[in-house]
């Protein structure tokens, strides 16, 4: 890519300050940081409206609705369309999918939103937002970023189980291990010294296949 096509694109990484915006939404103008407060939000992007994917995706965020409200998360969308064809194809959604959409979608014509969170990829397409997946915690921090390509929808129980994991491993200072879901051990973090590995293997608490390695239940 040249740096022409690279210019105004934000490269963002794990655990940088989320940028806030303002844009007009379906909701009416908002301000990101006004709109999550104290929340985990989740601001995911789509190609275009009226696309069949993107229509699933939708229909599967607004179904999980209360998943995430339990979990103090709140949803934002985004794509390089009007505030106009985002209020017709959620009405669309609504009346054929049988589902409410409940939260905003930004009307991003200007690719601001999209060009801050680095939403287009170039060598998919110019005039279309990738499938990006931004959980931010409530201190605005962005904990983890997924990315799609056009063609292939996300899967929603990933995302709620990848809000689960942080925020277990926020509350109770543990990590997770592959495939682990809500109600599945945990994992210990490693002790840092020989005495500390010595009664790690110890230690009858916990579940220990080696002194690295060790799990309990919560």
């Amino acid at each position: 890519m040249s740096d022409s096509q690279n210019e105004g694109a934000a490269v963002l990484r794990l655990g940088d300050k989320a940028p806030d915006f303002e844009a007009n939404t379906t909701h009416g103008p908002l301000r990101f940081y006004d709109y999550k407060k104290d929340s985990w939000a989740i601001l995911f992007s789509h190609p275009a409206d009226f696309t069949p994917v993107c229509t699933t995706e939708f229909a599967g965020f607004a179904s999980r609705a209360s998943d995430f409200a339990d979990r103090n998360v709140k949803l934002i969308g985004n794509s390089i369309d009007s505030v106009y064809s985002h209020i017709a194809w959620v009405r669309d959604i609504e009346d054929k999918q049988k589902v409410t959409v409940g939260f905003p979608v930004v009307a991003d014509l200007d690719q601001k939103v999209a060009r801050l969170y680095g939403m287009v990829h170039e060598p998919m397409a110019v005039t279309a937002t990738v499938r990006c997946v931004f959980i931010i915690d409530p201190n605005n921090v962005l904990r983890t970023m997924i990315y799609y390509p056009l063609t292939t929808g996300r899967n929603i129980d990933e995302i709620v189980r990848v809000i689960d994991a942080l925020q277990t491993s926020d509350s109770q200072g543990v990590a997770t291990p592959a495939n682990w879901v809500k109600g599945d051990d945990v994992i210990v973090p490693p002790p840092a010294t020989q005495q500390a590995a010595a009664e790690r293997v110890a230690d009858s608490s916990l579940k220990v296949t080696e002194w690295y390695f060790s799990k309990k239940s919560l």
